[in-house]
């Protein structure tokens, strides 16, 4: 009997029965053109699901002889896959999760491709264009439920963090559960898996039976960052941007733990945002919260933001060390106040249309070393916009930890080299040594190598970065 690591087949339930034949297409053609490439990529690192790695370009070289196929037949779609990780199956069968989160990449590749990039009706060069765009593609994924009352909380945090952060995660997740709050996270492990593993039990607690566990993710970031078991609701966004602007427009409050280049990007467009003078009155509720273990993390965050970008962005974040119950209420009181905003203003429950996200924080920002090094990074110039161009620092740095085509020019081209501001760079190198020292850059790694080399002295033409 063939292992069922090696062949096996599937049919997708809902409207991916119908696939027409051109779009089946489209999923199996491998030129530039096509989405096979993307679609074998994303649909690895699903089945991938459960296992300790992050590194995109390690995965596809560990499974080379993975392949997946789709096939329209007469009774609709089939999907056929060979040699896929051990792991997604359960004797002959493939977990029936990982087959929604399989589903789920089909029709977000194709309906991101067909309906959104080659329609002329949306125009992504234009602001309202893209942030129509992330409505539709949210819609399509059934994200939006118009009858529901406001309660997605976003939680954001690191993929590699320690146990201790990790349990920590966990009882906030409870206390939000028993609140009848959701979660919505960007669907990896760590302090993305954690908060709904412990919403189940406050759910379950509370006999709340329509629990929604939502993951955003990108084609780039999905193998550092592969669904959870607990994700029930998976949405993959065509870029980083669109899925930082879904986080935003879908969610009611935010609640961010200890993490590493990643968190930090998300807490940097997250300021370049409500720091805009277009958002001053829009309530939106963000708690940095984390165990008392976990304190210096968060004051080395606070006084990089405060030095930067200055006190009126430390003032949009409110800090609880080791209280979950009161992170839980913060959040709940907070959301009631989006919700009477939302209501004075006949804004929708579900997409904060209202939100001000300037286009420069929505055009996708390609992390080469060129662009890198034409950032403008001192403080001559708004504080909303200084956030802008940090965070963009912070993706190249993701991108170069854990994205395949970032580590791949990392590998032809050497680290991203970081330059701006002396004193801000000085601040920056400080804080990412404290990421690298608390193992926080990626996950299992020992001895981190620095993707980046951060310019503290001007006169300094080295490529060379080590972090002891």
């Amino acid at each position: 009997m063939t292992s069922p690591s090696h062949r096996t087949s599937f049919r997708p339930a809902g409207s991916l029965q119908v696939l027409s034949y051109k779009e089946a297409k489209q999923l199996c053609d491998q030129t530039q053109e096509g989405l096979n490439d993307l679609f074998r990529q994303c649909a690895l690192a699903v089945l991938n699901t459960g296992m300790v790695d992050d590194n995109g370009l390690a995965l596809i070289e560990a499974h080379p002889d993975f392949q997946i196929r789709v096939q329209v037949k007469g009774r609709g779609l089939q999907i056929e896959i060979e040699n896929a990780p051990e792991n997604a199956f359960l004797e002959d069968d493939m977990i029936v999760g990982l087959q929604e989160h399989l589903t789920a990449v089909i029709r977000d590749l194709i309906y991101a491709k067909n309906e959104i990039v080659d329609n002329d009706e949306f125009d992504l060069n234009d602001s309202f264009g893209i942030t129509n765009a992330v409505f539709h593609l949210a819609r399509n994924a059934e994200l939006m439920q118009p009858n529901r009352e406001p309660n997605v909380v976003i939680c954001w945090g690191g993929h590699s963090i320690s146990r201790t952060e990790y349990k920590y995660t966990k009882q906030v997740g409870y206390h939000l559960g028993l609140r009848q709050l959701d979660i919505c996270t960007g669907c990896g492990p760590g302090a993305m898996k954690g908060p709904m593993k412990g919403a189940v039990v406050g759910h379950g607690k509370q006999r709340y039976q329509d629990g929604r566990f939502i993951g955003l993710t990108e084609p780039g970031i999905i193998a550092a960052e592969a669904p959870n078991a607990i994700v029930n609701q998976l949405a993959i966004l065509p870029d980083i941007e669109k899925r930082l602007e879904a986080f935003l427009r879908l969610g009611h409050g935010i609640i961010i733990f200890p993490g590493g280049a990643g968190t930090m990007e998300e807490i940097l467009y997250l300021l370049s945002v409500l720091l805009h003078p277009q958002n001053n009155n829009i309530p939106f509720p963000v708690v940095l919260t984390a165990p008392e273990s976990s304190r210096d993390y968060f004051d080395a965050v606070l006084e990089f933001i405060e030095f930067t970008l200055g006190p009126r962005a430390r003032e949009r974040l409110t800090v609880l060390i080791d209280e979950p119950v009161e992170t839980a209420l913060f959040l709940k009181k907070g959301v009631a106040h989006v919700k009477a905003y939302r209501e004075a203003t006949s804004d929708a429950y579900y997409y904060n249309w209202n939100l001000h996200i300037p286009y420069d924080r929505q055009k996708p920002f390609e992390p080469t070393h060129e662009n890198i090094e034409k950032l403008c990074i001192d403080k001559n110039q708004p504080e909303h916009e200084l956030a802008a161009q940090l965070r963009k620092v912070f993706s190249a740095i993701v991108a170069g930890n854990v994205k395949r085509e970032g580590m791949a020019q990392i590998e032809a081209h050497g680290p991203f080299r970081i330059q701006g501001d002396p004193e801000i760079m000085q601040r920056m190198d400080k804080l990412l040594r404290s990421f690298v020292a608390q193992r926080r850059m990626k996950l299992g790694a020992e001895n981190y190598v620095p993707c980046y080399h951060i310019v503290t002295d001007p006169s300094d033409s080295s490529t060379d970065t080590h972090h002891d």
